[in-house]
């Protein structure tokens, strides 16, 4: 079974940063992918970022391209999700989601939560105005 545990979110103004960290622990087999998802009240979870096992590809929805960088440390088994430039939009629960059953390329990058098999407890970022 795999563990993930997000951190870093809090409260910041609008025109701030975040770094969001997510980090994998325990029976971690071969390759996975990785992304961030996030939720805001009464909304359904929306896709933010995806990174695959190579780090090589990345994807990005829309809303944060240009200002959200997704990046990951195979060797510390973690995922980062650098936020500029943050919006009261951008208020929500961000949770980090693995891939890790099935085969698939190491350059490969998913944006749907059911492409996903595991999921940490989520973090809250709040942006004021």
């Amino acid at each position: 079974q795999v563990q993930l545990v997000e951190s870093g979110g809090g409260l910041v103004q609008a025109g701030g940063s975040l770094r969001l960290s997510c980090a994998a622990s325990g029976r971690i087999v071969g390759r996975y992918a990785m992304g961030w998802f996030r939720q805001a009240p009464g909304k359904e979870r929306e896709f933010v970022a995806a990174i695959s096992w190579s780090g090589i590809s990345t994807t990005y929805t829309d809303s944060v391209k240009g200002r959200f960088t997704i990046s990951r440390d195979n060797a510390k088994n973690t995922v980062h999700l650098q936020m500029n430039s943050l919006q009261p939009e951008d208020t929500a629960v961000y949770y980090c989601a693995g891939r890790l059953k099935g085969s698939f390329s190491g350059t490969a990058v998913f944006t749907g939560p059911d492409q996903y098999d595991s999921w940490g407890q989520g973090t809250q970022v709040t942006v004021s105005s």
